[in-house]
């Protein structure tokens, strides 16, 4: 098989992230892309009874409990070819319960409630001969699989979830089986790929898309500087995101930063408890800006001079895919980050550090090495990284499977 898309097919998504979330969303973006070319049913995330009754004065709670009562509809079109269905069904909340037994009993019956919902949903679209794709939800719909019969099923891995206290609980026993029992497993990090084949040969690295429209204004010089960095000292060395101690090496930054005593460090994004009481801000050559919205996001990035991620090398950022650094490439920026393995991807165009002298150095090298021809060629390994070329991956990774089950079937 050649054909370079899937076309005329019916794909159910389910995950973590509802599509009335307010963060940014790699399953959002799958899910537009697919739909461009298929009909898509984007299913959010059941409702449990904890969250029902700790967040019932929200907006977004309300909502569910409203459709679950039967007096407003759960599913609605998005565009032409593609769908949102808000399950009409409450799950008991069960991760704290430590009996394997009881646990797996009461998650069998969720999965059960909430998979009649989907399928009202799948006959009153009349959907056929469906794939199921399956963001990285490993409890909700652990049994979607065998309870909704698709043609192909997809366990999509795009964080190491397991390092985080909550999905290590029962996750550490349950996704081994997930990513075993589904036909193939696609990832956005060769980290991801290397854990997943561990379980299932069938695994692929589909790699990341990024969304660069609020970078494609029309060129980088109509970008104009906020007033609050106009009057920063140059050479500018920036961050953009959220400051949070679990991702990001505090004492790595302290020490750029007073290394490098004639550069101004500026971090826009909000701060965690331990970055807001660390003493990078008793640096005068340190400025926090804030929270900023996503479209001043060009103009801040076209500011500085050399873009850093200094990554904390742990579980929980292995794996991690650094969508920023695309968007600092997209902007024609110098990048230096820790080297991790999903990093490597990026070795042609990105320093990346290993310690933190290096880091350091690396710096000081990138302002020194910087011109024209070196931000063509950044701009152009960003522009790569679309989420067509992402979910063309997943399409060669479902042409794998066919292909190989084809073959299978001939030599029986």
């Amino acid at each position: 098989m050649n054909q370079a898309k899937i076309l005329g097919r019916d794909i159910i998504i389910v995950g973590q992230q509802p599509w009335d979330t307010s963060i940014g969303s790699n399953c959002k973006d799958i899910a537009i892309e697919l739909s461009k070319h298929n009909r898509v049913l984007y299913v959010n995330s059941p409702l449990d009874r904890i969250t029902s009754i700790k967040h019932k004065k929200q907006q977004e709670i309300q909502k569910r409990i409203n459709i679950i009562n039967k007096s407003e509809r759960g599913l609605y079109q998005i565009n032409n070819n593609l769908w949102n269905l808000y399950p009409d069904c409450l799950v008991e909340s069960i991760n704290w319960l430590n009996s394997t037994f009881i646990f797996d009993f009461i998650n069998k019956r969720n999965n059960k409630i909430f998979s009649k919902s989907i399928i009202n949903a799948l006959q009153e679209l009349n959907f056929k001969d469906y794939i199921l794709f399956n963001d990285n939800e490993l409890i909700k719909c652990f049994y979607l699989k065998d309870l909704l019969g698709p043609s192909i099923s997809i366990y999509y891995s795009r964080d190491y979830i397991l390092a985080t206290d909550y999905w290590k609980k029962h996750g550490t026993r349950l996704e081994p089986l997930l990513i075993s029992k589904s036909d193939i497993c696609v990832t956005n990090s060769i980290f991801l790929q290397e854990y997943c084949s561990r379980y299932n040969p069938n695994s692929f690295y589909v790699g990341q898309g990024c969304d660069f429209s609020i970078f494609q204004v029309n060129t980088v010089s109509s970008f104009k500087f906020l007033d609050n960095i106009k009057e920063i000292k140059r050479p500018i060395v920036g961050y953009v995101g959220s400051l949070l101690s679990s991702r990001l090496d505090l004492s790595l930054i302290e020490y750029i930063v007073k290394d490098n005593p004639n550069y101004s460090f500026v971090f826009v994004g909000p701060e965690d408890d331990d970055f807001k009481t660390s003493l990078l801000h008793e640096y005068k050559n340190v400025f926090f800006l804030g929270a900023k919205s996503l479209k001043e996001l060009p103009s801040i990035i076209d500011s500085f001079d050399v873009c850093i991620n200094p990554q904390v090398i742990n579980q929980l950022t292995i794996g991690n895919y650094p969508r920023k650094v695309d968007e600092y490439l997209l902007m024609g920026k110098p990048v230096v980050a820790t080297a991790t393995k999903t990093m490597e991807l990026f070795n042609s165009v990105v320093y990346l550090a290993n310690s933190k002298f290096s880091f350091s150095t690396l710096i000081q090298q990138a302002l020194v090495d910087d011109n024209n021809q070196l931000s063509k060629q950044r701009v152009a390994f960003a522009s790569e990284h679309t989420w067509e070329t992402s979910v063309n991956q997943i399409y060669k990774a479902i042409y794998s499977h066919l292909e190989k089950n084809n073959t299978t079937h001939q030599n029986g």
